[in-house]
């Protein structure tokens, strides 16, 4: 497995075909709470349906368009970082992620996207990293908020998550912001 080092007991790992039975293990131990965030929670019922979302997040990364990374702790996938967009003609990505709840509040996700968005300036020349997280999800707003990221907006009845339909707030950084 390709993976880089980011903190102590702490990798990034592109995502592969093994990985669908770790997600598989985390949604369905914790379903009710990752339904309030993540719309697909409720449908992710079995392993192919990783598989096939692996497969396409493999074709994206190939394309050139999205990298997809599970977050590993202590040598165990607990959840999933990545370049939702990449878009070379702005010259922006966008972020996403998710982590399972009792990982939560050690620093896991703000170092995994503190490292992404170092990655997006550095490696790719981009821009501008933005992240759409739900208005009322305090705990992924906070990570934008230790990371300096600047709230841009709240875009109103953006999703529905399982029939409800929630707003969003957008945070953005720019590489000029990091100077």
């Amino acid at each position: 497995m390709f993976t880089l080092n980011i903190g102590p007991d702490l990798q990034l790992a592109i995502v592969q075909p093994s990985f669908a039975r770790h997600y598989l293990d985390i949604v369905t131990a914790e379903r009710a709470y990752l339904s309030k965030w993540l719309p697909w929670a409720t449908h992710a019922n079995n392993e192919a349906f990783f598989l096939e979302f692996i497969r396409k997040s493999l074709q994206g990364y190939a394309e050139g368009k999205s990298m997809t990374c599970a977050i590993v702790y202590q040598h165990t996938v607990v959840g999933n970082v990545s370049f939702n967009s990449i878009d070379q003609e702005l010259k922006k990505v966008v972020v996403g992620y998710w982590l399972s709840e009792k990982y939560q509040g050690s620093g896991i996700v703000t170092k995994a996207v503190s490292f992404l968005i170092e990655y997006a300036f550095s490696e790719l020349s981009m821009d501008k990293v933005e992240i759409y997280a739900a208005v009322d999800n305090t705990a992924s707003r906070r990570v934008c908020e230790r990371l300096n990221m600047v709230l841009e907006g709240i875009i109103s009845n953006d999703e529905n998550v399982n029939g409800e339909i929630v707003d969003h707030a957008i945070y953005g950084i720019h590489r000029t912001d990091l100077r």
